[in-house]
């Protein structure tokens, strides 16, 4: 089976979604992910310019040989826009060898390793009553593991409000932003922040009880000693894991969050490759490796980084944001339902819009997704709608501090 053609989709159902597709020689298609929230042209110009017409031809079956080549071959290695187009390449590829095998891709992985994959979904608050109420809502469909997240309040300014990034669909807009919007850059106060952390968590750890697994993200936007007075001071309220503490890309800092804290500690969306993981995995900086199998390598990347972290006794909690597709959602199903060291798995539910494009092979139900035995990934485009739904342009945010110093988003 050779590879005739690769193309990309790029379309906006909902948000903006950059598909790959792939075509063999006997006319089967793949299709994988390769969505690069706020650079999607950069990683389709780079998949169509420079990878489609030389990999034409090749044995689509190879994948190991095409991913160590699409790697090797850019001699300045990883990054984020490369190590995108790569997994999007890659989810493509094992779709097809899934397809062609009538085998699910789990299936081509081990087998099933466990029957069903716990979820945590996601509550944003504007205030304490917002908060609660919402994360009571998701209890009551099923849900057993929540990452919370809250806005906070100047207590020297009237009126003036710092925002937590969220994935809340359901409380408020999504994260993208227009060109426009980009040059009004709100503003963080990190010391807020800290302040109201050990009270807004001691409600809900109060209000909720201890059945409830509670994650919060910090998204590094705390210097590593305040990240470390941020795990102290959820640590008496028995975290699932505290994400992000620290700039993930600066690992010592990890260190320091690590010797001052035993609550659990979640990290890896931003790492592109499993050498990025290695000072973390090592040193067992981290208890939860959460890398982006649509920036870190496709499924192979992610297998390659969870048999390390395996080794290392950490879990796999893969980065499952609003701004991968499902076809990387279920790639993440897929790789979840085949590891031996699965911890937890965030998932966003699909925007209505996107089931025009997407015809999902999974299901939630009570805090669980569950897989279809369908080949592949399972999950199939509809690409006369995704060409009615035209890239729209976005961006992510920009943050800055008080005195208008950039802070981390």
């Amino acid at each position: 089976m050779k590879i005739a053609r690769i193309e990309t989709i790029l379309t906006c159902p909902d948000r903006n979604y950059l598909i790959v597709k792939i075509t063999a020689d006997s006319g089967l298609v793949g299709y994988g992910d390769a969505t690069l929230n706020g650079r999607e042209l950069a990683v389709q110009a780079l998949i169509e310019r420079h990878l489609s017409s030389w990999l034409t031809g090749w044995d689509a079956g190879a994948i190991e040989k095409i991913w160590q080549s699409v790697l090797r071959q850019q001699y300045w290695r990883g990054g984020a826009i490369q190590m995108t187009a790569l997994s999007g390449i890659d989810m493509a590829l094992w779709d097809l060898k899934g397809k062609s095998l009538h085998a699910p891709v789990y299936s081509l992985l081990g087998g099933k390793s466990r029957d069903r994959i716990r979820v945590y979904l996601h509550a944003h608050g504007v205030n304490d009553d917002s908060l609660l109420r919402r994360c009571r809502e998701l209890i009551a469909e099923g849900c057993t593991a929540i990452r919370y997240s809250f806005d906070t309040r100047d207590p020297a300014r009237p009126g003036v409000v710092y925002r937590q990034a969220h994935q809340d669909i359901g409380a408020g807009p999504r994260i993208e932003v227009s060109e426009e919007d980009l040059r009004v850059i709100p503003r963080w106060d990190a010391a807020t922040y800290l302040r109201d952390l050990g009270r807004v968590t001691a409600l809900l750890r109060t209000e909720l009880g201890p059945e409830v697994d509670l994650i919060h993200d910090v998204h590094q936007r705390l210097s590593p000693i305040m990240a470390a007075r941020a795990a102290r001071t959820v640590e008496p309220f028995d975290l699932f894991f505290l994400e992000d503490p620290v700039e993930p890309l600066y690992k010592p800092g990890l260190k320091i969050v690590r010797e001052r804290s035993a609550t659990p500690i979640g990290v890896g969306e931003l790492f592109t490759t499993l050498q990025d993981c290695l000072p973390a995995l090592q040193n067992n900086w981290l208890d939860y490796l959460r890398l982006d199998i649509s920036h870190a390598g496709g499924v192979t990347g992610i297998v390659k980084a969870a048999a390390v972290a395996d080794a290392c006794q950490i879990l796999m909690a893969l980065h499952g944001p609003s701004d991968i597709s499902p076809l990387a959602h279920a790639a993440n199903f897929h790789v979840d339902t085949a590891i031996p060291n699965f911890g937890i798995q965030e998932f966003i539910h699909a925007d209505p819009r996107a089931t025009e494009v997407f015809t999902a092979g999974y299901r939630y139900s009570e805090g669980y997704v569950t897989l279809e035995d369908l080949p592949g990934l399972g999950i199939e485009v509809d690409e006369k709608a995704a060409a009615g739904l035209p890239y729209a342009k976005s961006f992510l945010p920009l943050l800055q501090d008080k005195d208008g110093g950039v802070q981390n988003w």
